[in-house]
């Protein structure tokens, strides 16, 4: 039985010896959610209601379409407040310089505190062509009625 009581030491003083290697952290020593945190910037750009999911916004990220200090990057890129960041979505472009590091969504009146907003303005919408009634009752356009639609709505495919 003597064997049984060696092994026993022996896992002893090895545990003991390991423990001298191990690096002990401590609650202070870890990244806090609320003070330091430095979310990802798909969770960010969900986060303040830019796009509509987080998989919208990391799928931006993966086709280019998210620049940090004018350097496209990838979805789990960290920010930190100052940084400016350019995207387009949904055909418009949006430039805006974090104030406020969150990870979490937030509400819209919430959400508008953690950025400056300096996107450009929109592009003016082009009109829509008016839109075309008829009578009731005045049956279908005739081919020259309709030539003359075509005309008023610019096009004129016509070749004489």
């Amino acid at each position: 039985m003597g064997g049984r009581d060696e092994a026993r030491e022996w896992w002893r003083d090895a545990a003991w010896s390991t423990l001298d290697t191990v690096r002990v952290v401590t609650v202070e020593d870890r990244p806090q959610q609320h003070g330091n945190a430095t979310p990802r910037v798909d969770q960010w750009l969900w986060s303040v209601r830019i796009t509509k999911t987080r998989a919208d916004a990391a799928e931006l990220c993966r086709s280019g379409h998210v620049k940090v200090n004018g350097k496209t990057v990838k979805p789990a890129a960290k920010l930190v407040v100052g940084d400016r960041i350019e995207t387009r979505v949904h055909q418009l472009e949006r430039v805006v310089v974090v104030t406020k590091l969150i990870s979490k969504r937030v509400g819209a009146a919430v959400a508008t505190e953690c950025f400056d907003d300096h996107s450009p303005p929109p592009p003016e919408r082009s009109l829509a062509p008016p839109v075309f009634e008829r009578d009731r009752g005045a049956g279908r356009p005739t081919k020259r009625d309709r030539r003359r639609l075509d005309e008023l709505r610019g096009r004129s495919d016509r070749t004489r």
